[in-house]
């Protein structure tokens, strides 16, 4: 049984929270999130058909913050000391990241974008062992440049054939890095006050710092249905929802091994942007796929 940073398995054997199997409830929650996630850059796509990014990204936060907030859960207590860490999380994880992508999905399709968020495990790793001292074992390497393969394998042909911009390559390549920040600061603050509490306020900080740029988008924006759904989507349950999995997931499984989530994400989004969006894909894409599931596998295990 996991209870904080540490679990006690017996009365003379104590070991950390990353060194424990995943449970069925943590591939639940990975499963989980993989689906919600993967389908965000479809509905981005959506959205910036008729709102500007900066809109799309405060309506995505907005809408998050103001439906944990609705939860009783989330109104747990941070001691002010903490909230500083919070305001990170809000930054480095949501405000910063969600405003680069939709900026980015203007040069580039929605399955490039998921599949390059694929790198995410990389950067975790590289944050945590350079920034966070954190240890980690020759396995899970081995699961992480497995991963790498296989979105090696899927990005550089679907690249080449989308046509992809540059610019907006290297902008997700920027987010990604500050989500490897955020998943080892949040896994902590998860452990200590809560999933709900912590992403709550995450997004709260989040909502406020990405006010200016959204309504500097406004007068560019038009109005479309279809791209308002696709944001309150995006917003209560790939932001809000999301986040309240992911933040209990880093918790219980520790800020490297949840970064594979996004070993998973690339699939879902190539699926839903070949069938709502006719983006193309290439035979190296499957490939990779299988690829990046066995570099998923081999990260998750401890033995």
């Amino acid at each position: 049984m996991r209870r904080g940073p540490l679990v006690t398995c017996s009365p003379d054997v104590t070991v950390r929270a990353e060194d424990v199997h995943f449970e069925v409830t943590d591939w639940a929650l990975l499963l989980s999130l993989s689906a919600i996630w993967g389908s965000s850059f479809l509905l981005m796509a959506i959205g910036l058909d008729a709102f500007e990014p900066g809109l799309v990204t405060l309506l995505r936060v907005g809408l998050g913050a103001l439906t944990l907030a609705g939860l009783p859960g989330a109104r747990g207590k941070i001691p002010r000391r903490d909230l500083v860490k919070c305001a990170v999380v809000g930054i480095t994880w949501m405000a910063f990241p969600l405003t680069l992508f939709p900026i980015a999905q203007q040069w580039i399709d929605s399955s490039v974008a998921g599949m390059l968020n694929g790198a995410m495990p990389l950067m975790t790793v590289l944050i945590a062992w350079l920034a966070f001292s954190t240890p980690t074992r020759p396995r899970r390497l081995v699961g992480v440049g497995v991963g790498l393969i296989g979105i090696l394998f899927i990005g550089i042909p679907e690249a080449s054939s989308a046509g992809t911009n540059a610019v907006g390559v290297l902008l997700v390549i920027v987010a990604v890095g500050s989500y490897g920040v955020a998943a080892n600061v949040a896994g902590p603050l998860q452990r200590e006050y809560g999933a709900l509490p912590v992403a709550s306020r995450a997004l709260s900080f989040a909502a406020m710092f990405c006010v200016p740029y959204g309504l500097v988008g406004i007068p560019g924006s038009s109005f479309a249905w279809g791209s308002l759904i696709a944001c309150v989507a995006i917003g209560i349950g790939g932001t809000g929802i999301a986040y309240a999995i992911a933040v209990t997931l880093s918790g219980r499984v520790g800020a490297v091994r949840f970064s594979i989530v996004t070993y998973v994400i690339p699939p879902v989004s190539i699926v839903l942007g070949v069938v709502f969006r006719d983006e193309s894909i290439s035979s190296w894409a499957i490939i990779g796929t299988a690829t990046v599931l066995v570099g998923a596998f081999l990260s998750s295990r401890v033995d």
